[in-house]
């Protein structure tokens, strides 16, 4: 659908509320047709890329080259829709173009919040002209989807393995063998640093034995997990992280046989370096057969951030980075060549502001739980967002509410700013909706009603995680129904002050400094919402006029 809006976006297919949708050409925005952040950009233009290359939580990143394309997913854990999909020509520029995973199984459980469960680091695969992702769900084993368009609809999940604690799957087609590797989560397992390789049938969708023990991580690589199988120049690898996502390194396994037994090297570590924990990720190559390495470095609030690290290959181990001290390990490396140049390659980023056109999110956008279609009216021909005031039920915070509109941080500074109309229809007390910087803790400013006036508010609600209640910090009386919300995030540790403006000009300061604060294994998030106390009368719903991240 090809339209004029507000900023003049070219291009956009909002993100169906209960259904998955994608981007065949997402030409969204401002400059040569692309979306430019203005709080974070890798490229610098001249040929070279500084990291991170995303300032976002695209936690446990696997990437993949078909022909002259790159595709990367991510967990996604308890949000939805799940497994992300995001697209590049040259490994630093990235835009989300779809997502693979429209709800998640068992939806009775993933009906609600489910937070630190479900999506774990998933492993995408193309083969003979399909396009696969294996996940491993902690609770339920390791889920597989597929599609031959990957920008388009993906297949029901098939469960592959069920168990518990089985995680991080990873297939290798080799010749007339199909396996699957694995670790093990010991919150579930009972055991955890041990890969496990089980062979499939040819389709991929089960296993077809119990598996056996490659590698036993415990005497030097506490926490190993997350495996990648590759195979090259008869060599089975084994890429995995170990020692934990704060302070821990990466390890390649290799062997002529792919039970064993394995040669193991420490190909990356922090060493010299401010970068902590670099691992877990994807070898890649380019065309050319360069060989590169897509990791997360841990930022607590901020979430699990992505760097592009060069490979060189020596004896047959693969170095990661450079080998600043000599020690023979690869140490991060904060800028570099970029990996492609040239051929008219233009800067691109992920969405992250949002005119709503069509009445629809953008891709950026995930829910807390699986979605529902009663959330939003979604109405073709308007532009703003209408999010109905959902009863929160008897949740004494937003914690376990499943209608949260999210996004991930984008960048360690920026402002976030929304227009929203609130109507409650019948003029009943106890609706609101607002502008979130949700987490463990979290904090909102909201338009609400009660007392036959509507008000902004600042709430906060310290451990919510815990059941404690919301505090209302400050409130103020407003003119109208309508307002403009706006957040100012603040680097090292993402503290937020809210302000508001009724027109839009002159924003005023309410309520306090609030401090971010993370989600269990995802970063904090940002967006909006719309909910109703519990015991009042339904209707009421808000417009989201538009959503925009600035300096």
């Amino acid at each position: 659908m090809i339209f004029k809006n507000k900023y003049t976006y070219i291009l956009v297919l909002g993100l169906s509320f209960g259904a998955c949708t994608s981007v065949k050409k997402t030409e969204l925005q401002l400059k040569g047709g692309n979306y430019i952040s203005e709080v974070w950009q890798s490229d610098r233009g001249d040929g070279t890329y500084t990291n991170p290359i995303l300032y976002a939580d695209y936690s446990d990143p696997d990437v993949i080259r078909v022909k002259d394309d790159y595709y990367m997913t991510a967990s996604s854990f308890n949000c939805i829709p799940g497994l992300p999909i995001l697209h590049s020509k040259d490994l630093v520029n990235w835009q989300i173009v779809n997502y693979a995973l429209e709800q998640q199984i068992p939806e009775a459980v993933f009906n609600i919040p489910q937070h630190s469960k479900g999506v774990w680091a998933p492993a995408i695969r193309f083969h003979k002209g399909e396009f696969y992702i294996y996940w491993g769900d902690p609770d339920f084993g390791v889920y597989m989807i597929k599609t031959k368009d990957i920008y388009g609809k993906w297949s029901k999940p098939i469960l592959v393995m069920s168990g518990k604690g089985i995680i991080d799957p990873c297939p290798l087609w080799d010749g007339e063998n199909t396996y699957l590797i694995h670790a093990w989560a010991g919150s579930r397992a009972g055991i955890n640093s041990m890969l496990a390789i089980n062979k499939m049938n040819v389709e991929g969708t089960m296993v077809l034995d119990e598996g056996q023990n490659v590698f036993d991580a415990h005497d030097k690589h506490h926490t190993m997990e997350g495996p990648k199988l590759y195979k090259k120049d008869g060599y089975y690898y084994i890429f995995a992280p170990a020692g934990g996502v704060e302070n821990g390194w990466q390890v390649v396994m290799r062997s002529k046989n792919i039970y064993g037994p394995y040669e193991d090297k420490i190909v990356l570590e922090q060493g010299s370096t401010a970068i902590n924990g670099p691992h877990q990720g994807a070898w890649v190559t380019t065309p050319d057969d360069a060989s590169w390495f897509i990791h997360f470095q841990d930022q607590g609030v901020y979430g699990r951030v992505l760097h592009l690290q060069p490979i060189e290959w020596k004896e047959a181990w693969p170095m990661i980075g450079k080998d600043y001290d000599g020690n023979g390990v690869g140490e991060p490396v904060l800028s570099n060549v970029k990996p492609i140049v040239g051929n008219g390659l233009s800067v691109i980023h992920p969405f992250e502001s949002d005119e709503f056109e069509n009445g629809k999110a953008g891709l950026q956008w995930q829910w807390y739980a699986n979605s529902s279609v009663k959330w939003s009216a979604q109405i073709p021909g308007t532009d703003y967002l209408r999010l109905f005031t959902i009863n929160q039920k008897e949740e004494p915070n937003l914690w376990n509410v499943p209608n949260l509109l999210l996004q991930k941080l984008p960048a360690p500074d920026f402002t976030a700013t929304t227009k929203v109309k609130l109507t409650t229809e019948w003029e009943t007390s106890g609706k609101k909706a607002g502008l979130l910087l949700m987490g463990k803790s979290y904090a909102y400013a909201a338009i609400a009603y009660h007392d036959g006036k509507y008000w902004v508010q600042q709430i906060s609600c310290v451990n919510a995680n815990e059941g404690t209640l919301e505090k209302l910090i400050e409130e103020k009386p407003l003119n109208s129904n309508e307002v403009q919300l706006r957040m100012k995030i603040t680097a090292p540790n993402a503290a937020c002050r809210f302000s508001y403006s009724e027109n839009g000009i002159d924003f005023f300061e309410i309520g306090q400094e609030a401090i971010a604060e993370k989600d269990l294994w995802i970063s904090a998030k940002i967006g909006v919402f719309a909910i109703s106390q519990p015991n009042v009368r339904i209707g009421g719903y808000a417009d989201f006029d538009w959503f925009r991240i600035t300096k």
